[in-house]
């Protein structure tokens, strides 16, 4: 059943159920195998992550071959930043089969989309990885000229401009609280010393997001 009900959604009959099982489990819900380690879509997202990346790299030089590489590198940034990967997870069906307890809202289902393709790399290969991504996502659910024209990795975009301007950024995170059983993080971000913005998530890379989207956001108020 599940694996129909797979094949329905991603157009890939899994060989290693146990292996997509995993990618859809949040740490909440897993067992623990070894020295702290779950049996959670964690280890896959992050395999995924890096697949993904080198995918859409390949892709996006392929696509537009008259683009410099800082081109190159703000159309990958925004296609595998993790609000934009939030929201290819709803489009595609995705989060529903995501296994967890409590409600984390959308802060995670990027990851869990960044997990399957982990493991679809694990049971399939690279080509069919990558067949996945390019021929199932990107032709279905992205739109380029939106995505062109839409700012989603606000981290990143920071990044670029401290650098460009010669700031000095830094974020600072630390675990608050814990809701489910699931950590949530506090980030504050710096420049040059001074605090500009602050932000929250359930994992490290959503808080610096947020406080990076927080801070765009109070620049833009000021503006106003």
């Amino acid at each position: 059943m599940f694996s129909n009900t797979l094949y329905s959604v991603i157009g890939i009959f899994p060989k290693n159920i146990s292996l997509y099982k995993q990618a859809f489990r949040h740490t909440s819900a897993a067992k623990e195998i070894k020295n702290g380690v779950k049996d959670s879509y964690e280890r896959l997202e992050f395999l995924g992550d890096a697949i993904l990346g080198s995918v859409i790299a390949h892709y996006f030089f392929s696509k537009f071959p008259v683009k410099d590489e800082g081109y190159l590198t703000k159309m990958r940034s925004r296609m595998v930043s993790r609000t934009y990967l939030n929201q290819l997870s709803v489009k595609m069906g995705i989060h529903t089969f995501i296994e967890l307890k409590g409600d984390l809202g959308r802060s995670v289902y990027g990851d869990v989309l960044e997990a399957l393709i982990g493991a679809i790399y694990l049971d399939k290969g690279y080509k069919k990885t990558r067949g996945f991504v390019i021929q199932h996502i990107v032709q279905n659910y992205v739109n380029l000229e939106e995505l062109i024209n839409t700012e989603t990795d606000f981290k990143s975009k920071l990044i670029e401009i401290s650098q460009k301007e010669r700031m000095v950024l830094e974020f600072k995170s630390e675990e608050i609280a814990v809701k489910n059983g699931n950590k949530i993080y506090n980030t504050t971000m710096y420049l040059n010393g001074k605090i500009e913005s602050t932000g929250t998530g359930f994992s490290k890379k959503n808080a610096e997001q947020e406080a990076a989207k927080m801070y765009f956001e109070k620049k833009d108020s000021i503006k106003a």
